[in-house]
């Protein structure tokens, strides 16, 4: 049996499109994906902070093409992946999970598919700093708004 639930999909897309910002997250899976033009890291992360969108999930693509991987390395290394691993060009997808650290994120829209987009990392240590700093933004942006 079908049931209408008016909203279903505006909300699910609504909730997707929140996470967007400066988050402190716990890598809960990664996989390889092999493609023949663009092979990529699928992750999902856990949102631990801001406590707002603890326990949430979202996840990204960290592509392996030649041109992307110093995106992939620095995921890598700001998330303290194991340097011996990472010296010998492997990823060890058990490896990684667990592993913490800060992530930027935004949504980029494409042929009207919406995707996730890892902007930029930082290791775990830094959240403090890095939340202040955006916070901090944040507010001188909403200020210079009011003028």
């Amino acid at each position: 049996m079908k049931r209408h639930i008016p909203g279903l999909h505006s909300r699910q897309r609504d909730r997707e499109s929140a996470l967007e910002g400066l988050f402190l997250v716990c890598v809960d899976a990664a996989s390889y994906r092999w493609h023949p033009q663009k092979p990529f890291l699928s992750v999902r992360f856990v949102v631990l902070e801001p406590e707002p969108f603890a326990a949430r999930s979202l996840s990204g693509r960290l592509y392996c093409t030649e041109r992307a991987l110093w995106k992939l390395n620095w995921f890598l290394r700001d998330f303290g992946y194991d340097p011996e691993l990472l010296n010998q060009d492997q990823v060890d997808e058990k490896a990684l999970l667990k592993l913490r650290g800060v992530v930027r994120t935004s949504h980029v829209t494409l042929n009207g598919r919406s995707f996730q987009n890892l902007e930029a990392f930082a290791p775990a240590g830094e959240w403090e700093e890095a939340s202040c700093e955006a916070a901090a933004g944040t507010h001188e942006q909403r200020n210079s708004d009011d003028l």
